[in-house]
């Protein structure tokens, strides 16, 4: 079967190309913001308009186009909607054998605030799941935990995507920054040195916002002390493991210490005002009466949650890794599928490569190996130990999978429209645009970034597609490819909040299919000013001289 070139410039001219391409991505906001479009209906009209473009305009052969839609909805499948049928699998374990109500107790003892509740488990706990798991687990788990806090779903969705901003950039084991310092030839320590430099602000930034959406300024007023603390602790602990261990542990360490600082604060600082949502507030010295539970009970309530810390520890680890990678021990539990019409049939060509790159199209099914494997193996044990009935768990998982049909098509077909984006040029053609802003384009290298994860969902991938862009603008414009390849890291931490594979994960947790217009809308400025933020940041590095 012959290969097939890409273009990134049909029309001849880069502005009006970036025009026509930025179409889909045009129709997908306006169809969720302004429509109201459910949104598998408008992530399939949208593959619709990316496939036309693709064949019509790029030239991409209908064969080649339908195998990159097939090869991407597959994607979705596995293992991004394995990982929520996992992780939603376990939540509704917990919650039908009555293990939640005493998880929200304990939780309460720490805070009954909600805003306190929310810098623990969406920004703390969260950024955990992001470093050991990452792949939408931490949104789906952490959404379905403020959902069972008693958070509206809009808002516990909404939420745990802005939090996720803060983890983001170094992922599972740092594994963005690790793959975009391998694309442009650099070491991992140099870029995630970059990383923290920009990503420290983020971090003490997010908590603020996340408070502030909840209760406004007034709310940051009354809870700036224990705000601070997380943020900060955050930040800091974040920037010192990256620059004296590597890129692999911050958003594990940073995490942890978190979130015992969080409790440790609150022994000697309290809010004025307890905030929920059901009520709006009552007094802080009010009395209510509460149930008691002993510490083994609190213990075993949160068992699923510590099985699963375990399962996915073990799972992240490079030796259990090591046993499934190509000539390991376990290596026949991956099924490895060179996709038919596709693999190394389209090549990548300059500026994004010095010469004629195959593209690959490797489609894996990691059966043991995959992190969705582990979080429905926590699940599965959680069933034993708290020794639920076979035919209530079953009853459990038979519902699951029923309420997620719509979500996982949903997930599919934003794949398909970013892998079509992908293989057809359509994503390089938008990244080439931005390249030709020179001078300024320090500013917009993040949003490249930003742009990367909006096509792709996933940092490691904007930084896999783009990164040798970003290394070979850097070098025209006089800046050192570790700075630009950190602000795409950066701005795709940002825009992974806006992600159609984001939005479609957070609403899947929760049961907000239909309303994806409305959690895009809840994220979008968020995502917008941190963009802005970052590129600024960039700018100013640049400036005092770093990365030139």
């Amino acid at each position: 079967m012959s290969s097939w070139a890409q273009v990134y410039d049909p029309i001849g001219n880069i502005w009006i190309s970036g025009a026509i391409a930025l179409i889909p991505i045009l129709f997908f906001f306006f169809a969720l913001l302004y429509l109201r479009m459910k949104g598998h209906i408008a992530c399939t009209i949208t593959v619709g308009i990316t496939f036309v473009l693709a064949v019509a305009f790029y030239g991409m052969p209908v064969f080649m186009a339908l195998a990159a839609c097939l090869y991407g909805f597959a994607y979705g499948l596995w293992p991004i909607s394995w990982i929520i049928i996992g992780a939603v699998f376990l939540y509704k374990v917990s919650v039908r054998t009555g293990q939640f109500d005493i998880i929200r107790h304990s939780i309460s003892t720490v805070s009954e605030d909600q805003r306190i509740q929310l810098l623990l488990v969406a920004f703390a706990f969260g950024a955990f799941l992001e470093g050991a798991a990452g792949f939408g687990a931490p949104v789906a788990i952490t959404t379905a935990l403020l959902v069972g806090l008693g958070f509206p779903p809009i808002y516990a969705a909404g939420l745990c995507l802005i939090a996720n901003a803060a983890p983001g950039a170094f992922g599972a084991m740092g594994i963005p920054v690790i793959v975009g310092a391998q694309v442009i030839g650099a070491e991992p320590y140099m870029v995630g040195r970059l990383v923290v430099m920009q990503l420290i602000v983020i971090g003490i930034v997010i908590p603020f916002w996340l408070v502030g959406v909840v209760d406004g300024l007034r709310g940051i007023r009354e809870t700036w002390p224990v705000i601070l603390v997380a943020g900060a602790t955050f930040a800091i602990t974040q920037t010192l493991t990256a620059l004296v261990i590597g890129p692999e542990l911050p958003d594990i360490i940073a995490p942890l210490v978190t979130m015992v600082a969080i409790p440790v604060f609150l022994r000697i600082w309290k809010p004025s005002r307890i905030f929920r949502f059901e009520t709006g507030e009552t007094p802080a010295d009010a009395v209510v009466e509460k149930a008691t539970y002993t510490a083994p009970q609190i213990l075993r309530a949160w068992s699923p949650f510590i099985i699963l810390t375990a399962f996915v520890a073990v799972w992240s680890i490079k030796p259990f890794k090591a046993l499934f990678a190509a000539g390991g021990p376990l290596d026949w539990t991956v099924l490895v599928i060179r996709f038919p019409g596709l693999h190394n049939l389209v090549l990548k060509m300059a500026p994004i490569v010095p010469s004629p790159t195959p593209y690959a199209a490797i489609f894996k099914v990691d059966f043991v190996s995959s992190v969705g494997t582990a979080i429905l193996l926590a699940g599965v044990m959680s069933v034993l130990f708290l020794k639920m009935r076979p035919k209530d768990a079953v009853a459990t998982f038979t519902d699951t999978l029923r309420e997620l049909k719509t979500p996982i098509y949903a997930i599919g077909m934003v794949l398909a429209f970013a892998f079509l984006a992908n293989y057809s040029g359509l994503s390089t053609t938008l990244a080439l645009v931005l390249a030709m802003t020179k001078g300024a384009f320090t500013f917009f290298a993040p949003l490249l970034g930003w742009l990367g994860v909006f096509l792709t969902g996933s940092d490691t991938s904007s930084n896999a597609l783009f990164g040798g862009l970003q290394a070979a603008t850097g070098r025209q414009i006089g800046v050192s490819g570790e700075l630009l390849v950190a602000a795409n890291t950066v701005g795709g931490a940002v825009g992974k909040m806006i992600s159609p594979q984001s939005i479609a994960v957070a609403s899947a947790a929760v049961g907000l299919v239909g309303q994806e217009g409305a959690l895009l809308q809840f994220t979008l400025k968020c995502s917008i000013v941190l963009a802005i933020l970052v590129g600024l940041m960039t700018t100013a590095l640049v400036f005092m001289g770093v990365g030139t």
